[in-house]
């Protein structure tokens, strides 16, 4: 089983590899962050149903209290309590219910705004990020296991045969200016190079 290869061997290669990754969590955080501050916005709107409630509330306590008052009259006191306490109910405790209503309302709207703001934009991100970052990972992984043995003089033509033939001339020069010319000569270090730098994988030379 190949061992696992989170990053490149190659410096230059590896600093991209760890900055792309954290550019992709720093995104995700501010989505997170983006996510939050609207659910916060939203449900602050929920301060006017909340008033509403409160004055309910108010009014419905304001109600009950003339009611207990009333009642303590002797005869009529408790049929007239009774009375004022159902229009305290009918009234304030009506416009409570409405007001908490209205918060739980904006309650749920928030969080289905917070978490729709925040996930939606995650899951594009790491739906085009994550699957490249695990072909590369498995890539490096596997040609760390394949690759092995290049202390072998013939094994070390073969990739150099196929990094002479395969990868792109550009990246060919950045090992040296005369790719098909070493491949001819035998001189195989830079294309050998060139074709583990291109899975993300150092060169241990061969001994003399």
């Amino acid at each position: 089983m190949s061992r696992l290869t989170l990053y490149s061997e190659v410096p230059r290669q590896r600093t991209r590899q760890i900055a792309s990754d954290v550019v992709v969590v720093l995104l995700v955080l501010f989505f997170v962050w983006v996510g939050t501050v609207v659910h916060d916005t939203v449900a602050s709107l929920g301060v006017l149903a909340t008033g509403v409630k409160e004055a309910g509330q108010t009014v419905e306590g304001g109600f009950t209290s003339v009611a207990d008052a009333v009642s303590q009259v002797p005869v009529v006191g408790e049929a007239i309590g009774n009375a004022i306490a159902g229009a305290g109910d009918g009234t304030g405790g009506n416009l409570a219910e409405l007001g908490q209503s209205g918060e739980d309302a904006v309650n749920r709207l928030a969080t289905i705004l917070g978490w729709a703001t925040a996930l939606l934009p995650i899951i594009v991100l790491l739906a085009a990020a994550v699957p490249r970052r695990v072909r590369r990972v498995r890539h490096m992984s596997v040609a760390r296991s394949v690759l092995g043995g290049l202390d072998d003089p013939e094994r070390r033509r073969y990739l150099a045969m196929r990094a002479a033939f395969g990868l792109p001339y550009d990246e060919l020069l950045d090992f040296t200016p005369d790719p098909i010319g070493d491949l001819a000569a035998g001189r195989h270090d830079a294309l050998v190079a060139a074709a583990l730098a291109d899975v993300g994988l150092l060169d241990s030379p061969a001994p003399a």
